[in-house]
């Protein structure tokens, strides 16, 4: 990929210099030149087969902060299945009396 990326470079530098030292080219057009066919093309490829790579090390740190979260719990929670415990203090819906479950549409 990279072997592509500095062909592509070197290709739009020689096109930059064509432009600079022709006698109807300037230097602001040679700019232009390299930073339009060269920089900003590259640069989205580099982005866009950068992606995998990318995602693939989000999801390694995500990984490793879980794990390192896992290794927090204690004991107890680990064996009910990792849930924490509710914090809230209220008793559940079912546990009183005049409670009316609530009535959701279907998805």
């Amino acid at each position: 990929m990279y072997l592509v990326l500095i062909a592509w470079l070197y290709v739009v530098l020689m096109m930059a210099v064509a432009e600079a030292t022709n006698t109807t080219g300037t230097l602001l057009g040679a700019i232009v030149t390299f930073v339009l066919y060269g920089l900003l093309p590259m640069g989205l490829v580099v982005y866009l087969m950068r992606t995998p790579v990318r995602r693939a090390a989000r999801r390694a740190q995500e990984r490793a902060d879980e794990a390192a979260s896992n290794d927090g719990r204690s004991d107890a929670a680990t064996i009910r299945g990792g849930a924490e415990p509710d914090a809230g203090g209220h008793a559940p819906a079912a546990a009183q009396p005049d409670a009316v479950p609530p009535v959701r549409k279907e998805p």
